[in-house]
């Protein structure tokens, strides 16, 4: 099935930019990609024009090896990722300025895409700690119908200091939410990640594996780039 029809296919809400009729299949129910607050105000302005996406990364840009992780939000395995090695991975790497870490969200569904956009409404600073707050309460935030789903991340971005204004304002955002299909469907044509999380290691593919094994694959990349 095609990742698109996918997103666009499950969960309901009210959807803030008209121009998402065309982006659904015919053979798609009419449902929406974005969740309503309480007092939105439709406007087809508002994927008028299309925002810059900024690529969310950590570590000294110069470092000699790169890694980019594929991940969705609603991912299991990679919670358990960001919960167990990405913290390895900082100390003994991205912190000693030897890699350069890049993160890049996968929306296998339209939970990961609104978590996604609550991340990124805390703009690039703070964006890595609400994605820790994100898959820390997992288990919790996707639970329930799609409007108690969006009300969960709303609670998430609260917790980091958003307003409910700011809230509403990131995920009704249809041209947000476009840009970063959009995005993620050209990284998709880049690398064709069909489970998460994956790793792009000093530019090879690699499948969900053990810190011990990523630290080997780093080391190597590493004695390469010397």
């Amino acid at each position: 099935m095609d990742r698109r029809t996918i997103l666009l296919g499950a969960g309901a809400g009210v959807l803030v930019a008209g121009g998402y009729a065309a982006l659904r299949p015919q053979t798609t129910p009419a449902l929406s990609l974005l969740p309503q607050p309480a007092n939105a105000q439709t406007s087809d302005a508002a994927a008028a024009d299309a925002p810059q996406v900024i690529e969310m990364v950590m570590g000294d840009p110069d470092a000699p090896v790169e890694m980019i992780e594929y991940a969705s939000f609603t991912c299991p395995h990679c919670r358990t990722f960001h919960e167990n090695t990405l913290p390895l991975l900082k100390a003994d790497y991205i912190d000693q300025g030897r890699l350069r870490y890049v993160y890049r969200e996968v929306y296998f569904d339209r939970f990961g895409l609104w978590a996604g956009m609550v991340a990124r409404c805390a703009g690039p600073e703070r964006y890595f700690g609400v994605v820790d707050l994100i898959y820390g309460r997992q288990a919790e935030w996707t639970q329930g119908a799609p409007a108690e789903v969006a009300e969960n991340l709303r609670r998430i971005g609260r917790t980091a200091g958003l307003s409910n204004e700011q809230l509403d304002a990131c995920l009704t955002d249809g041209a947000m939410a476009q840009a970063l299909i959009t995005r993620y469907e050209a990284h998709m044509a880049e690398h064709d990640i069909s489970g998460t999380p994956a790793f792009v290691i000093a530019g090879r593919l690699h499948s969900n594996m053990s810190y011990a094994e990523m630290a080997v694959l780093i080391d190597e990349a590493l004695v390469a780039a010397q």
